[in-house]
């Protein structure tokens, strides 16, 4: 979580956690993000192009005009060298994020990094060419320069500038 959003949680009391210790536990590992979406081929398209990932073979578009039933339902997309990143759930309705103002929380988002201003500037341009939309610009920030969108479905993700990258 970047340190703007730790500046927008309010405060609120928070019980107290007490886990149980668990000797020799077996640790799961992270396989993927898995987005709801009203419209999964869009959805995936979106993230596709943005982050520069491939389809999972056989989730791949259709011939235009071919029937897509994987892109109602279910797809993948993955990193260049075929590890698991992305997944794309269909759903009948989803409420968009209305963070920051209160209603809908975002539950979940990406923080996406860059090096500088400029990257920052190009990635503005990327998004907003996809269909993403500007949530928040902090682009003139000194300390930590960032910009909030919302994808295709609502969902939101920050781009934000980590100079040692």
């Amino acid at each position: 979580m970047s340190s703007f959003d730790a500046r927008l949680r309010r405060k609120r009391p928070s019980p107290p956690v007490r886990l149980p210790r668990v000797k020799d536990p077996v640790v799961p590992r992270l396989r993927q993000v898995v987005f709801d979406s009203t419209h999964p081929r869009a959805s995936a398209e979106f993230w596709r192009q943005l982050l520069g990932l491939t389809y999972r073979e056989g989730d791949e578009p259709p011939v235009p005009g071919d029937d897509d039933p994987a892109g109602r339902d279910w797809l993948n997309l993955q990193t260049p060298n075929e590890q698991p990143c992305l997944a794309f759930q269909g759903v009948e309705e989803l409420p968009a994020s209305t963070w920051p103002l209160r209603g809908v929380a975002q539950q979940l988002h990406l923080d996406l990094a860059v090096g500088d201003v400029d990257e920052l500037d190009a990635v503005h341009t990327r998004v907003v060419a996809l269909g993403g939309q500007l949530q928040l610009d902090r682009a003139d920030s000194i300390e930590e320069p960032l910009r909030v969108y919302s994808d295709l479905d609502g969902h939101p993700f920050c781009v934000f500038v980590v100079r040692e990258l």
